[in-house]
C-alpha cells in the first residue's frame, strides 16, 4: 500500500508531463469531480442551502404584517419630524407671527361698505399666501425622498405604506399651524360668531396646505435636485394662484385651458369659494349710499366675486380633500413607474453608450504592440558604432 500511494503521483506526472496547462487544468478537475472530496464538498453545499433555504422560507412566512411597518414608519416619521427645526417648527412660528400680522391689520373689520373689501383681501391672504408657504418643506422632501429609495431597495416596506405613513405623521404639524393660523385670524378680526365658521376656516386651510405638500412630494419625486424643484414648485403654485380667483373672476379667465380645466382642478378656486361663502353668506353689509338698503352677502358673491352660490361651501371643502387623494395615488403611481420603468431607461442608455464608444476608431482597431519576451538577442559587436573587445 504505501508503495502504491508513492507510485500514484509519479504516474499522474507522467501522465501530464506532454500536455498543455488547458488539458492539464481539465484533467484535475475531471478527477476532482469524482473524488471523495468533491462528494464531501456536494454534501456539504446541499445541507447548507436547505437550511438557508428553510430559514428565509420562515423568513419571508414572518414579515411584518402591514400595520406593525406602518406605526413603525410613522412613529419615526413623526420624530425625524419633531426633531428637524426646519422641517415645521419655524414654519408653525411664521404661521403664528403672520396670523398676528393678520389680526391686527384687519381688527375688528366690521361690516361697512369697505369692509366687503377689507373681508376678501383678508380672505385671500390667509387662503393663498398661508398656503404658497407650505413650499418651506420641500429641501426636507428631498432628503427624505432619498431615505426611501434606499430602504425601498432592500425590500424595508412597501410604497402605499409609506405615503399614508407620511401622511399621517405630518397631520398634527399641519392641523397645528391651519388651527393656529384660523383660530387667531378669525377671533382678531371677528369674521362670524358661530363655531362652525371657525371650524370651516381651519379645515379649509388644513386641506389646502396638504394638498400643496402632496404636491411638493410629487415634484421632489420627480426633480434630480432641490433647486430645480423649488423653482418648478414655485411655478406650480403661482400657476395655481392665477386661475384660483385672487386676481380675476373666474369666469372671466378663457375658456380653453384656463377655465376648463385649470380652475376646476385648482384647489385654490375651491378652497377660496369656500372661504368666501363660509364668510359672507348670511350677513349684511352698509350699502354704499348712506341709509340706502343692507347689501346681502349672496349678492355680493354672485355680482362683485363672481362666484356660485347654488351649492354648499361643504361641497367646495369635499373637492379639495378630494384632489388630496387624487394627488396621493398620483404619488403612488409615480413612484412605481420610477420603481420599474427608470431602471430599464438606464439599460437602454447605457447599451447606447456603449455602442457610440465601440464606434470610435481607437476601438475599432487595437495596436499591436510587439512582445519584448521572444525579440532576438544581438551581440553588442553587431550594433552599429559599437566594436567588440575582442578585435
Amino acid at each position: 500500500m504505501q508503495e502504491q500511494k508513492t507510485l500514484a503521483p509519479s504516474t499522474v506526472n507522467l501522465s501530464t508531463a506532454n500536455l498543455s496547462t488547458a488539458a492539464t487544468k481539465a484533467v484535475l478537475v475531471e478527477k476532482y469531480r469524482w473524488s471523495e472530496y468533491a462528494t464531501c464538498a456536494r454534501a456539504r453545499i446541499k445541507q447548507m442551502s436547505n437550511f438557508d433555504g428553510r430559514d428565509y422560507e420562515s423568513k419571508s412566512k414572518s414579515q411584518v404584517k402591514w400595520w406593525k411597518q406602518l406605526s413603525t414608519l410613522t412613529q419615526r416619521s413623526f420624530v425625524n419630524m419633531s426633531r428637524d427645526v426646519g422641517y415645521y417648527w419655524i414654519r408653525l412660528t411664521i404661521y403664528v407671527a403672520l396670523s398676528l400680522c393678520v389680526g391686527t391689520i384687519f381688527f375688528e373689520v366690521g361690516s361697512s361698505y369697505q369692509a366687503i373689501y377689507a373681508r376678501g383681501a383678508c380672505g385671500a391672504f390667509i387662503s393663498g399666501f398661508m398656503t404658497f408657504m407650505a413650499i418651506g418643506g420641500f429641501p426636507s422632501f428631498i432628503e427624505e425622498m432619498k431615505v426611501f429609495y434606499k430602504e425601498r431597495l432592500n425590500g424595508y416596506y412597501g410604497i402605499a405604506v409609506y405615503i399614508l405613513s407620511n401622511f399621517l405623521s405630518s397631520f398634527p404639524f399641519v392641523a397645528a399651524m391651519s388651527f393656529a393660523t384660523g383660530t387667531i385670524t378669525y377671533y382678531m378680526v371677528k369674521f362670524r360668531p358661530e363655531f362652525s365658521h371657525l371650524l370651516y376656516i381651519c379645515l379649509d386651510l388644513l386641506g389646502c396646505i396638504a394638498v400643496v405638500e402632496s404636491s411638493m412630494m410629487i415634484i421632489a419625486a420627480l426633480v434630480p435636485n432641490f433647486l430645480m424643484g423649488l423653482i418648478i414648485g414655485a411655478g406650480y403654485i403661482g400657476l395655481m394662484m392665477m386661475t384660483a380667483g385672487y386676481f380675476r373672476k373666474i369666469h372671466d379667465l378663457p375658456k380653453f385651458f384656463w377655465r376648463y380645466p385649470i380652475s376646476y382642478i385648482n384647489y385654490g378656486a375651491w378652497g377660496l369659494q369656500g372661504a368666501f361663502k363660509n364668510d359672507m353668506i348670511g350677513m349684511e353689509f352698509d350699502s354704499f349710499i348712506a341709509g340706502g338698503p343692507k347689501l346681502k352677502g349672496e349678492i355680493i358673491l354672485t355680482t362683485m366675486l363672481g362666484m356660485k352660490v347654488d351649492y354648499s361651501k361643504w361641497w367646495d371643502l369635499a373637492v379639495v380633500i378630494f384632489i388630496l387623494l387624487l394627488l396621493r395615488v398620483f404619488f403612488f403611481f409615480i413612484l412605481k413607474f420610477k420603481e420599474r420603468v427608470v431602471p430599464f431607461l438606464h439599460s437602454i442608455y447605457t447599451k447606447q453608450t456603449l455602442q457610440r464608444i465601440m464606434k470610435r476608431p481607437s476601438f475599432r482597431k487595437t495596436p499591436s504592440f510587439a512582445s519584448k519576451r521572444h525579440q532576438p538577442l544581438h551581440p553588442l559587436s553587431s550594433q552599429e558604432g559599437l566594436n567588440s573587445p575582442c578585435h
